[in-house]
């Protein structure tokens, strides 16, 4: 792509964690409507530890049950007179229960804690906190029901003591940006300190099924630091460091979505390569085929071409707009005729990103 646009960088997508039900287990799917919620008989691949899995109503935390007191009066479904935020959209995230209504804890659980939660800041807390009761007890059976608002008041007091260990630490993003490199070793321990706060308020299973996704990419994220950091490497050994690395990684869902990262990744550092090089747009064609395959290859290809066509134009408008500031002696006449060169030049989305884009050309000429 251009050097003149910003790069396309391509997040690490966020996945949905594949759930293994329960033997015989019966799944509550949640929807965002006031309808009453169909049960579906399902099959696992084995079953669960209940002692592990199931969390009672006489384990749930008093202080995290408090809240709740008053939400049968302020709520029947948890759908009623919604945040802005929320209206018109579709309730994320699941309530699973087994065959003896118990709950099974998932990550989706947490998405739908995540979705009302979200709402901080146009609706109180207490009332956040009815609402979710209330959602919760309209569309699942006891003793799920509790089990589930147990968890739900454990889950906002484990993100109200969050912050304490984000502030003995500082922001070591910002502190890496400063240094040149993360201090792999306080990364390390903060995320130990977050782990033993986690099982303050949580067993093994809520911790798996809530944090176990977001646990194995943190734990890729600082391998790759890790090899990038290590000055002893050459760049071909710490490409072979990454691979191997990911090679061992379990399969599934996780694995999956990191391999692809990882072809993104040196997919943007072998075109920088290769175009710093001169390298043709066959060769890179070739390369980006072999590792994201002929689709996403010719995708690549006609952004670049359309990335190309837009620096062109923009470089034209740039040229006449100056001429016309510098030969008009009216502001406002030269505007005019401003306007008509933008509309002859680009289409209306284009015309709404020049101001924008300018100011970036600006900012890489200082």
């Amino acid at each position: 792509m251009s050097n003149n646009r910003r790069p396309a960088y391509l997040p690490i997508a966020i996945i949905a964690v594949v759930i293994i039900v329960i033997a015989a287990a019966v799944i509550v799917w949640f929807k965002p409507d006031n309808k009453p919620m169909a049960t579906q008989q399902s099959l696992s691949a084995s079953p669960t530890d209940k002692s592990e899995s199931t969390l009672s109503t006489a384990q749930s935390n008093t202080q995290a049950e408090a809240p709740f007191a008053q939400s049968d009066a302020l709520f029947v479904t948890g759908l009623e007179r919604l945040p802005a935020s929320l209206k018109g959209t579709q309730v994320d995230g699941e309530i699973i229960i087994d065959e003896n209504k118990q709950l099974v804890v998932t990550e989706g659980l947490r998405r739908l804690f995540d979705y009302f939660l979200s709402a901080i800041g146009e609706e109180d807390e207490a009332v956040i906190f009815a609402r979710v009761e209330s959602y919760i007890r309209h569309h699942t059976p006891e003793p799920a029901a509790s089990q589930a608002v147990a968890i739900f008041g454990k889950y906002v007091a484990y993100l109200k003591a969050l912050p304490e260990i984000e502030k003995r630490y500082g922001n070591l993003q910002l502190q890496a940006t400063q240094n040149g490199e993360l201090d792999l070793n306080a990364i390390a321990q903060q995320k130990q300190d977050v782990a033993s706060l986690r099982q303050q308020y949580f067993d093994k299973t809520t911790i798996e099924a809530f944090f176990g996704a977001s646990d194995s990419y943190d734990d890729y994220s600082m391998e790759m630091v890790r090899i990038n950091q290590n000055e002893q490497m050459s760049e071909a050994q710490k490409q072979a460091a990454r691979q191997d690395y990911v090679s061992r990684l379990p399969d599934g869902a996780i694995k999956t979505n990191i391999m692809q990262q990882a072809n993104l990744n040196e997919l943007m550092a072998r075109t920088d390569q290769m175009k710093a090089a001169g390298a043709s747009p066959e060769a890179l064609y070739n390369m980006r085929r072999e590792l994201v395959g002929a689709p996403a290859a010719e995708r690549l290809a006609q952004v670049e071409q359309e990335d190309a066509d837009f620096d062109q134009r923009f470089t034209q408008y740039q040229t006449q707009k100056q001429r016309l500031l510098n030969q008009s002696a009216n502001p406002a006449e030269a505007q005019i005729q401003i306007d008509q060169l933008e509309q002859q030049l680009f289409n209306d989305a284009e015309r709404k990103r020049l101001s924008g884009y300018a100011a970036l050309q600006e900012t890489k000429t200082q």
